[in-house]
Parts: structure tokens; sequence; C-alpha cells
């Protein structure tokens, strides 16, 4: 990881490599925090924050599943965020709010435990590689299923549910695969390890119904996208065999942004290329988040 200059914690800027917290704290152990990944591009009228505020939101919704109250709140945390990008003195970023429970006792119980509230920023390039991006990556469906609905909300982004995730991406990478995508409880495709999921067949976009998955917020950006492009989507229960014969796959995520699956399980997708509408959507947001389409300027936070 490069390191920048300065994270925010608890309502200050520190050095980076000051802003520590106590071996016993309580998500260290028990896995009590939420958190957001956020990315901030630079465009022809500077850095921009992109869905600031969406993710923000989800960040206080994930709180209020796992019954924690953030000590702050989101407008503070938006000035904090635009205010730590200018001190980093970067023009890209991929931005981490994290609120969890901290130092004050040990036992599942987390009520006495204090909240604390970071943000951090950091430089990342793309997340499967620039090669991922443009010519698409290998999948494996994983032997780790989901997690349960009712065993931890998949709609909170906590800290919890991605030992689930790690399990699966390691697993993948250890078969030779780029990422794991994963079966929820009744054996219906969920999403990715980190990632929401999307397969195309004649034309239409398919992705597996909100139930079992987080929302993200780039999946509901393309899923915005596409509609306002013509391209039919639908919110549906997808089997593995549905992906194994779709015409295009790919991933979305703030980290993955828009990255085609051109091989599932030794399956190829499609001609084993990037397909038509992936690209087509990969072109209509990069345009988005790099604000030349001024008609989604409602999604970026300029930083200045």
């Amino acid at each position: 990881m490069q390191e920048l200059e300065w994270i925010w914690m608890n309502g200050q800027k520190m050095p980076w490599k000051e802003a520590t917290t106590h071996v016993l704290t309580h998500a260290l152990h028990y896995g009590t925090g939420v958190f957001e990944g956020i990315r901030c591009y630079d465009t022809i009228r500077g850095p921009a924050v992109f869905r600031l505020h969406d993710h923000l939101l989800r960040l206080f919704d994930s709180a209020k599943v796992v019954r924690m109250e953030i000590p702050y709140t989101i407008d503070q945390l938006t000035q904090a965020s635009l205010e730590l990008i200018v001190a980093n003195r970067v023009k890209e970023c991929y931005i981490r709010p994290l609120a969890f429970r901290g130092y004050g006792e040990m036992g599942v119980d987390p009520t006495n435990c204090k909240v604390d509230c970071v943000i951090a920023a950091w430089q990342w390039g793309k997340y499967m590689g620039e090669k991922g991006i443009k010519e698409g990556i290998r999948a494996k469906i994983s032997s780790y299923t989901r997690t349960y609905i009712n065993s931890a909300s998949p709609r909170a982004k906590t800290t919890a549910n991605y030992l689930n995730s790690a399990l699966a991406k390691v697993e993948a990478r250890d078969l030779g695969y780029d990422e794991a995508i994963l079966l929820d409880s009744n054996g219906f495709l969920s999403e990715g390890s980190g990632e929401n999921l999307f397969l195309v067949k004649n034309g239409v976009i398919l992705t597996p119904h909100p139930y079992s998955i987080l929302l993200g917020i780039t999946r509901g950006s393309v899923i915005e996208i596409a509609r306002q492009l013509g391209l039919e989507v639908q919110e549906t229960l997808c089997t593995r065999d549905d992906l194994y014969l779709a015409d295009e796959a790919f991933f979305t995520g703030t980290a993955a942004e828009i990255t085609p699956i051109v091989e599932v399980d030794s399956r190829v997708i499609g001609d084993g290329k990037p397909g038509e509408i992936t690209k087509k959507l990969q072109n209509a947001f990069f345009e988005i988040v790099k604000g030349d389409n001024p008609d989604y300027d409602k999604w970026l936070t300029y930083v200045s």
C-alpha cells in the first residue's frame, strides 16, 4: 500500500502512522464494524467523489442494522472526506470510512464500547488490473456459501461479513482464478467476494435478486445507466447454469468498477471476450465518473 500523509480519526487529522487503535478493540475481536469504499476521480473540473452522499448514507444504514450510533453526521463525514483529499494532495484515490466498536470491554456484547470513526484514503488503481478491465477475468464458483440472510444481514456492509468473502477469494486465487462467485443458501447466484454480478442473455441484462446481496452503489448506478441507454434489466433469481450459458458477464463495485468476466469454472462466457453491452456500459460509466457527461453531474461531489 502506498501511504499518504494524513488519516482522519475521531474528528481530527493525524499522521498516517499515528492512526492506531488498541489491541483489545472490540471490533478486532468480534467484527463489530461497518465501512464503505468510495472512489475519487480526476475530472476536467478537478477531483470529484463518486456518489459520496449515497455511500455515507449506506454507512449509516449499516450502522442502524447493527445497532451502532455513529457520533458524526453525514455532513460532517462529507466535509472530513473532502478535506482529507485536499490535505493528502491527491487527484484520484480510494476512500475508506470506517465506524467500529472500540476499546472498552471484552465479551460479545458491544454496548459498553465507544464507537470510533475513521476515514482513510489511498491511491488504488484498477482492482483487478488494467488487463482485467480491458480483457476480462476468470472466476470460480466458490465452495463457500454466501452468509445466510438471517445469519448476518447482507444489507449491512460489516467487517464481520467479509470473512466469508476473504475465504472465497483466497480459495479462488489458490485454484488459479482471479475472483470467486458465491451462491446463496438456496443455490442461486449471489455475488463476488467484493462485487455485484451481472450477466447478459439475448440482449437482456440479468442480475441476482436483492435479497441475498449487498445493494452496491455501483450496481444501482449501472442499472440506471443501462435503462437510460434503452437496455432491459431484470433483478431475478439466477442459477450457475444461467451464468455458464450467458452471452456476457461482468462484476460491478467501487473497487472493481465494471470488470468483464470471460470465463467461469473453465466455461468460456460468450466468445471469451468482453461483450458489446459490457463495453457500452463501461464507456458510459467512465464518462460519468470522469465528469464528461453533465446529465450525471448529480453523482459527483467536486472536492474544490
